[in-house]
């Protein structure tokens, strides 16, 4: 059962996906919060599995929020796709963001994948919010010079927002190997998930917006 910490200022917000998380088998909603300060006491009471946390409330944003979270995935809501925030949350350890307007069946299925250590970032938006809001604290390219040649080559895909198996076809590898490669570039860097590995790859270079 994943259990899910439900945080939006506005409670009839809250009170649409508590619906849509209850009618999921595997899901339950452990709490609710209405700003990023009760969110971070509530978290450390309930010991969720993923925080579904919106970007921007009173008292303290979801993005200060998410940096004080420790455990838990969190999963940004926003409901502009170039919202200045999302950026930020996402350097802050968010493991993805989704729009508020996203389908009820696509929101569950973020849950998941953000529960079992993946993350979810649509590339064609994190392209545009990578071209607007890149600069403040870039990496070297020479931060990668710890990763092979094929650790590079697996880095810009994931930065391309291709998955393992999609990895997995482009480079005529098994699924299991990507995942090993994946995993390697994560602990060599130092990253938390594919999320931060997405901004480093733009932020050294390795990937540049607009370019495929």
């Amino acid at each position: 059962m994943i259990r899910v910490l439900v945080v939006d200022d506005q409670a009839l917000v809250r009170t649409g996906f508590r619906m849509i998380l209850e009618n999921a088998p595997d899901m339950e909603v452990v709490g609710e919060a209405g700003d990023g300060a009760e969110a971070v006491a509530l978290a450390g009471r309930t010991n969720p599995d993923v925080v579904l946390m919106d970007v921007r409330m009173p008292t303290m944003d979801g993005v200060e929020a998410a940096g004080l979270i420790d455990g838990p995935k969190v999963l940004m809501l926003t409901t502009f796709d170039l919202d200045e925030y999302v950026y930020a949350a996402l350097r802050a350890g968010a493991s993805g963001f989704l729009l508020k307007d996203t389908l009820a069946a696509d929101l569950l299925s973020a849950i998941r994948m953000v529960a079992r250590g993946d993350a979810i970032v649509a590339p064609s938006v994190t392209r545009r919010l990578l071209e607007r809001y890149l600069g403040t604290t870039p990496a070297l390219a020479s931060d990668l010079d710890v990763l092979t040649e094929r650790e590079r080559e697996v880095l810009g895909l994931i930065a391309r927002g291709l998955s393992n198996a999609e990895i997995a076809g482009r480079l005529y590898l098994s699924e299991g190997t990507v995942k090993t490669h994946v995993s390697r570039v994560l602990a060599k860097l130092g990253l938390r998930d594919r999320v931060q590995a997405v901004v480093l790859a733009y932020e050294s270079g390795l990937v540049r917006p607009g370019v495929l």
